[in-house]
């Protein structure tokens, strides 16, 4: 049965979307068989792999608000192995339309049970909030991972979010674990940098990925070209990096591949 793994931070601009489809890209590399499901209205992962939002006409939304079938929705990528879910801007309406539906927190868990079966790994972009719909991701994942950009205020708000987990953890989804924490947009360079990323680890320590995401404009060029960055710079450190840190959660799952 597959692993479903939301990424997840209230806070804007920490490196979700670019986490979600790079990570699901390049476990693909890898040869797992991916899913990324794109759970946030903006669908920047859905463009970002090739798909125009403007000619989605059913997305996960459909899929959690009116039952659609997901294998119907499923969209193939350029890289082999790698499947999405699209989102579109109806996804903004589910949460009030799911508001007065009868185990409403479940919905997505529901939709991911019919297909989890056909993946190793199931991948969660989430909106920047901690709104219906990020609920529903984490109550269906098996764990999460907390990107954190190495800038000021990079804690800001993280208290919060490992709150709601703690919540997500007593009433609806007792399995949920954190993954780990990714530190995004290092720097090499900056003093700032550098001492973000010793905060971090002085607070989460074995929680913290020892992969961290450089800032690099390959990575910010990319989704422009609707391909995730292994596809675009393979031999970047944006793609290396990315490509390390899903071999460090295929270890750490126990799923290697030999290749």
């Amino acid at each position: 049965m597959g692993k479903v793994i939301a990424i997840a931070n209230q806070k804007g601009g920490v490196g979700k979307t670019t986490t979600a489809m790079n990570l699901a890209a390049s476990l693909a590399i890898l040869e797992f068989k991916t899913l990324v499901i794109d759970a946030d209205p903006q669908a920047n992962t859905t463009s970002g792999l090739g798909h125009d939002p403007k000619n989605i006409d059913t997305s996960i939304y459909e899929c959690m608000v009116d039952g659609t079938d997901i294998e119907s929705i499923i969209l193939k990528t350029e890289i082999e192995n790698l499947d999405l879910t699209p989102s579109h801007i109806d996804l903004v309406g589910a949460e009030v339309e799911m508001i007065n539906l009868d185990n409403r927190e479940e919905k997505m868990k529901g939709v991911i049970s019919k297909i989890r079966n056909n993946y190793d790994f199931v991948i969660i972009d989430c909106s920047p909030s901690l709104g219906l719909i990020t609920i529903n991701a984490l109550t269906a994942a098996d764990s999460v991972i907390i990107p954190v950009q190495c800038e000021y205020f990079a804690l800001e708000g993280l208290g919060k979010l490992l709150n709601t987990i703690k919540i997500i953890q007593t009433r609806l989804n007792p399995n949920l674990e954190i993954e780990g924490i990714l530190l995004t947009m290092y720097d090499v360079r900056l003093r700032l940098s550098n001492q973000v990323v010793d905060e971090v680890k002085m607070h989460f320590k074995d929680l913290v990925f020892d992969t961290i995401i450089p800032r690099n404009v390959r990575l910010s060029e990319s989704p422009s070209f609707g391909l995730p960055v292994i596809a675009f710079d393979a031999e970047g450190k944006g793609a290396v990096a990315y490509l390390n840190l899903a071999n460090e959660i295929a270890t750490k799952n126990g799923m290697e591949k030999v290749n």
